[in-house]
């Protein structure tokens, strides 16, 4: 049913309509505004960035970035000061899935072909809107926790890492 690869630049396009088709702007759960040269560097940080295709549409995206990637967001910032993450720690995320596919298990497909373009001691660092409840619950599926909470601009996030607990 889907076609899952790893993205490079010349998938900005269909990348850039899945997530500004599902921005806060629009209604949507994403953090931030994502314009086309915004994405195309976030496509070549030279970490893996997985993709999920259904037929000729893409349905689903997961990025992956150095955890010095993107330090000028705010939520990054202060997410990575909450939980800076160990040794292989990678910025995670942003994650979007199109609404039509949500629940049906996708995030997983995403996560494993995200993984193959990492190294094995790789720790995902992420946040979440707490009123996000559907990404959390897939995390949690995922292995991922909870480490940390913090509100940015009257927004309440959590921190969630797959790293076992200590």
């Amino acid at each position: 049913m889907y076609t899952f690869m790893l993205l490079g630049a010349e998938h900005a396009v269909p990348v850039t309509a899945l997530l500004q088709e599902n921005s806060q702007s629009r209604g949507g759960q994403l953090t931030g505004e994502f314009e086309l040269d915004v994405v195309r560097a976030m496509l070549t940080t030279g970490m893996p960035v997985a993709g999920a295709w259904k037929a000729q549409s893409l349905v689903g995206v997961l990025f992956s970035a150095p955890v010095n990637y993107n330090h000028g967001s705010p939520v990054v910032r202060e997410m990575f000061r909450q939980w800076p993450g160990g040794t292989g720690a990678y910025l995670y995320g942003p994650v979007c899935v199109a609404a039509s596919e949500r629940g049906k298990g996708l995030l997983a497909g995403l996560f494993a072909c995200l993984c193959q373009g990492l190294r094995p001691d790789s720790e995902a660092v992420l946040f979440i809107g707490l009123d996000n409840e559907g990404s959390i619950r897939a995390h949690r599926k995922l292995g991922m926790r909870q480490v940390a909470v913090f509100t940015l601009d009257g927004h309440f996030y959590g921190v969630f890492t797959d790293a076992p607990p200590p």
